[in-house]
């Protein structure tokens, strides 16, 4: 009796354990996914900067006129009356410039009209000797940088309260026969008083190191 017992069981637990591996094990779940780094939005990139214009070699240089030369106001002095004042001509192109003798010259008021007065070569009478204003002319050849000067002479005297004085703002000269004209607006005027004479000198080249 206890046989038999014994044998059920045995044949029961042997079915029992055939079930449980005939069935599928589910697979194990999924591991969750793990923290990932945060996802950065894309920086916004920076606006490209505008291309900038080209700056002169030198700061307040000037544009080289189409002649080739330019005036520039070179010093002066003035003493009881009588004006001294020196003007340059630079040659600022690319090639040689020749100057022979005087420049031809005009006086100008503030908006550009000729003043009356008359312009000769020498001291015209306004005083007996100035040095630079009777050098002898000559010819000379300016390479490009080089400059050449001339001299004006002139009083700032009233000689009648009934003629209005003359101020001259602007010079305008013709370096050489031919050449184009060029003007230069003055810091200082050129104050006739109602003289209404000026005197000036000779190119003389200048020493440039």
């Amino acid at each position: 009796m206890i046989a038999k017992r014994w044998v059920r069981g045995l044949v029961g637990g042997v079915i029992a354990v055939g079930a449980l591996a005939g069935c599928e094990v589910p697979p194990p779940p999924e591991a969750a996914p793990g923290p990932t780094a945060p996802v950065r939005a894309p920086s916004a990139s920076r606006p490209a900067r505008p291309p900038q214009p080209d700056r002169p070699s030198q700061p307040g240089a000037q544009p080289c006129p189409e002649g080739g030369v330019r005036l520039r106001e070179a010093g002066g002095d003035a003493a009881m009356g009588l004006r001294l004042a020196s003007l340059a001509l630079v040659n600022c192109g690319t090639e040689p410039y020749v100057l022979d003798g005087y420049p031809e010259l005009r006086v100008l008021d503030r908006q550009g009209a000729p003043v009356e007065v008359s312009a000769a070569t020498g001291t015209n009478g306004v005083t007996t000797s100035v040095r630079g204003v009777e050098a002898a002319p000559r010819k000379m050849t300016l390479r490009p940088g080089a400059e050449a000067t001339f001299s004006m002479v002139w009083r700032n005297t009233v000689t009648d309260v009934t003629v209005p004085a003359v101020e001259g703002w602007e010079i305008e000269v013709v370096p050489r026969p031919g050449a184009a004209r060029v003007r230069l607006r003055l810091t200082q005027p050129v104050d006739l008083g109602n003289t209404g004479r000026l005197g000036y000198g000779p190119w003389i080249e200048r020493e440039t190191r």
